[in-house]
């Protein structure tokens, strides 16, 4: 027994440390210099989400712009602190799109459907937006803070054991509070990491109508302390990366019931799944705005916490992350990184 207690206590203290000080793996990569190119009178902010489309067009939501607040009675109005701006497959520039739209105010992700709708995620409106191919408002979510009635109400009391609803669980409906990721499973549900604010997951139908909420603030199976990312696979199980609390990734199915964790795999500020027959994760350990020399490295996992591999590191030169908010992984061995530490996308390919 005495020969057995370190090996133990050895074995605890290595499944929930993190993934960085674990033996893992590096994968050698290329980054592309000025893999995207803008005109002159145009320049990327913190460049909080990036994502590709099936011809391989590259959009990118950052946080740049001419902020413009209007008075309106007992309140400000304020819009146009983000830009949508969409470039080729070979990085040139192409538009912008929504440009001063009113939902648009502190970018926090972009995402691409199967059928290449643009949905923009905004922190600051508490609104998802879909954009059509063409570049079309076709879909709005969630609704900004001035839109509201002044005061604005509580939300609904929920008895506990109310279909998605579980006591603490936020908002148990359309109305965000500071999201931060989209998700969408095989019959075009959508999926609303509802974030920064709530602690919950939100579920609408392809159309935009509510159905329900999971998760709830806490620590426990099945909980939150921040949403920041999450993704879909095409049989249904759902990974929300869970900033606090161990810096894990919980997986649900599509109804919100809690299946198991990855714990202890750095910041996974934002994750990536990709298609395919044996579809893999990439996972960012992002380093923290106030500690932007620790971390920084990207893992690649597969559906059961498995660490294959990571590569990069904290810094600002090419091939080194500053505070990674966005992966794109459409192609397994090419993926976009958007940074917000480093006001860049770096296109890497994977060797």
């Amino acid at each position: 027994m005495k020969r057995f207690l370190p090996l133990l206590l050895a074995a605890t203290f290595l499944a929930g440390f993190p993934a960085a000080a674990q033996n893992v793996p590096d994968i050698q990569f290329d980054s592309a210099a000025n893999a995207l190119t803008t005109p002159d009178d145009i320049y990327l902010g913190e460049v909080s989400g990036v994502a590709t489309d099936s011809k391989g067009n590259v959009y990118v939501y950052t946080r740049t712009g001419h902020p413009t607040i209007s008075l309106g009675g007992a309140r400000a109005f304020a819009h146009g602190g983000s830009r949508l701006f969409q470039f080729d497959r070979n990085g040139r520039y192409t538009r912008e799109i929504g440009k001063d739209l009113y939902g648009f105010m502190f970018a926090q992700q972009v995402r691409v459907d199967k059928d290449d709708n643009i949905w923009t995620v905004d922190q600051m409106t508490n609104m998802i937006v879909k954009f059509d191919p063409q570049g079309r408002v076709a879909l709005l979510l969630g609704r900004k803070a001035e839109a509201n009635p002044i005061p604005t109400p509580p939300p609904p009391a929920v008895p506990p054991g109310v279909q998605g609803a579980p006591p603490g669980s936020g908002q148990p409906r359309d109305i965000f509070d500071r999201p931060t990721d989209i998700a969408f499973d095989a019959q075009g549900n959508i999926f609303v990491a509802d974030g920064q604010g709530n602690a919950r997951v939100a579920k609408f139908t392809k159309d935009g109508v509510f159905v329900k909420s999971f998760g709830s603030k806490g620590n426990g199976d099945g909980q939150f302390d921040v949403v920041r990312s999450i993704a879909i696979t095409a049989q249904g199980d759902v990974y929300v990366a869970d900033g606090g609390n161990n810096h894990r990734i919980e997986v649900f199915d599509t109804n919100g019931t809690y299946k198991r964790q990855f714990p202890a795999i750095g910041n996974p500020q934002a994750i990536c799944l990709t298609t395919g027959a044996n579809p893999i994760l990439y996972v960012s350990n992002s380093n923290p705005p106030n500690n932007i020399d620790t971390a920084g490295e990207i893992y690649k996992m597969d559906l059961n916490g498995k660490l294959l591999g990571k590569f990069g590191r904290a810094g600002k030169m090419l091939k080194e992350f500053g505070t990674v908010n966005a992966i794109d992984c459409r192609s397994p061995n090419q993926l976009y990184v958007g940074e917000i530490g480093n006001l860049r996308v770096q296109k890497i390919t994977l060797r």
